[in-house]
């Protein structure tokens, strides 16, 4: 199933994507796309329906976040060989947790804006995973039981705030706008393998990322259970897995960034694509 959000900023409204690609209303089925909904009691209630007897929405209105506001948005930092080596940086020998503030967490096709005064805004292309049944000291043999399912992540990053001014990750990582997340959930039934999964980032049409996720130095199981061994990961909780390269900050011979009036497109294989502005705050 491909599990979504609609509707304006604030009061979005659960949804699904049927086969034909048209969005079908489940407010009448559920309150949202959170909490039991995400069990896998919830989602296999869900995938029991009918979707021919939905509401059927006309025309494309926006797409919020896939999951409605979560307790904790995980990032995983240098969590790709690949990546590491284009920044330079040792390969972690555990993962790098950092939390991306939820004032960042938006629509997968809504704006971004680059904070006043700042010149080093970044992209990052991520696979996220989201947890459908809470985790504490979770085995890693018993870590993927615990995610509902997957979606695209752009880790939007103000390069400068992150590594030039006093600040920590989580500064130049949690600015307003900086979380696109969705366009949908697509449950984990539908990712055999959450390690060989394609992802691209393009902006204004010009290829910046591609890769694969089984370039990943923690895999998806090893990253659930860690987290889930330092703070419980709670229904709805997203975990943003890290970048493969091809970041703004990593080109030769002259580091790229993004300026107002561009455009962002990316996805991941099987989990839809994003489309964002980018504008000046």
């Amino acid at each position: 199933m491909k599990l979504l959000r609609y509707g304006p900023k604030g009061a979005e409204k659960p949804g699904m994507l049927d086969p034909d690609g048209a969005i079908r209303d489940l407010s009448a089925v559920v309150p949202d796309i959170a909490g039991e909904v995400l069990s896998d009691a919830g989602l296999a209630r869900l995938k029991a329906l009918d979707w021919k007897a939905l509401p059927r929405l006309a025309g494309s209105p926006r797409l919020g976040a896939p999951v409605a506001r979560p307790l904790n948005y995980f990032c995983i930092g240098l969590n790709y060989a690949d990546h590491a080596a284009e920044t330079n940086s040792p390969i972690p020998k555990e993962p790098i947790v950092f939390l991306k503030s939820l004032g960042a967490y938006s629509g997968p096709n809504d704006d971004v804006r680059i904070p006043r005064g700042t010149h080093k805004t970044d992209w990052e292309v991520e696979l996220g995973v989201v947890i459908g049944r809470d985790a504490h000291y979770v085995p890693e043999a018993d870590a993927l039981g615990h995610v509902a399912g997957y979606c695209v992540c752009n880790d939007v990053s103000e390069r400068e705030y992150q590594l030039e001014r006093g600040g920590t990750w989580d500064k130049g990582k949690g600015c307003d706008t900086f979380g696109p997340t969705g366009p949908w959930l697509v449950t984990r039934d539908e990712v055999p393998d959450p390690q060989a999964l394609d992802m691209w980032l393009d902006v204004d049409g010009a290829r910046m990322q591609h890769g694969n996720t089984r370039t990943m130095i923690f895999g998806v199981a090893r990253l659930v259970s860690y987290i889930s061994q330092v703070m419980t990961l709670h229904q709805g909780d997203i975990i943003s897995t890290g970048t493969p390269p091809g970041v703004g900050s990593g080109k030769k011979p002259v580091p790229i960034f993004l300026k107002p009036g561009q455009t962002m497109r990316l996805g991941v294989a099987g989990l839809g694509e994003q489309r964002s502005r980018v504008l000046a705050d």
